[in-house]
């Protein structure tokens, strides 16, 4: 399994773009969170308008969900023919048909590849994309789902927004790694989770590697160091604030 990291900011940031990342195995690829500036750097990670096989949508705001309208618009217009998957909370296919319809009217009927909606809830369990999928709340502003893929010899949990939840500790047990929201160092701000959180989650859960994203913009230019620091003296070193093209490889 292999983790693109396309943007690691959080709504407002100029310079690190919406976080999200691409999800390799060795079939398949799966996009996580498609907000506002993400759509323009997953053109230039793809091999072909088919190699996307799944979108993942962890909740409804804007810098998570906007520019998907766009990325269906190039794909057909690459010729894609093979069918997409998106999946997210209850109501994402009313949603993203609706914000298609927005970006650009009457062109959902012009799709010339087949879009299959999957809604995920708490306690199922969905085989996709060469991947086992399950999800958790978070406690965020809006609802949002956490997410726990399972492939082949790897894990990975993906908090998309907010602080952590009941279920969101069994999610993280033992991942390859925990990507995850830390929009202040240690300052609770309501809806979002900060560093501290987001170490300690992957210290208790046993996760094997830690990423922070989502930091607020004049956070990390002030207390990136500090924030840095705190990954850096996580055992063995595991935890980072990656940036946008950074990679990852996660095995065994």
């Amino acid at each position: 399994m292999q983790v693109v990291f396309l943007g690691v900011g959080e709504a407002c940031d100029g310079r690190l773009g919406n976080t999200s990342m691409l999800v390799r195995t060795n079939s398949s690829c799966i996009l996580l969170d498609c907000g506002f500036s993400v759509a323009h750097a997953v053109f230039s990670e793809l091999y072909s308008a088919n190699d996307l096989d799944a979108v993942w949508i962890s909740h409804f705001h804007g810098d998570h969900f906007f520019s998907l309208p766009l990325l269906l618009l190039r794909l057909w217009e690459s010729g894609r023919d093979a069918a997409l998957t998106i999946l997210g909370p209850p109501g994402v296919e009313d949603i993203v048909r609706q914000s298609v319809r927005l970006a650009y009217p009457s062109f959902w009927d012009k799709f010339t590849y087949q879009i299959d909606f999957r809604e995920l809830l708490p306690g199922q369990e969905v085989r996709l994309a060469d991947c086992s999928w399950k999800t958790a709340w978070t406690q965020h502003s809006r609802p949002n789902l956490g997410l726990r893929l399972d492939g082949p010899g790897a894990s990975l949990y993906y908090s998309g927004d907010g602080r952590p939840g009941d279920g969101t500790w069994d999610l993280a047990r033992a991942c390859s790694l925990i990507v995850h929201e830390g929009f202040q160092v240690d300052q609770a701000v309501h809806g979002h989770g900060t560093v501290r959180e987001a170490v300690d989650l992957a210290v208790r859960s046993g996760a094997r590697q830690l990423a922070v994203v989502h930091m607020q913009r004049d956070e990390r230019q002030a207390r990136g160091a500090e924030a840095r620091a705190l990954l850096q003296a996580m055992p063995g070193g595991s935890g980072l604030l990656p940036r946008p093209g950074d990679r990852l490889s996660l095995g065994c």
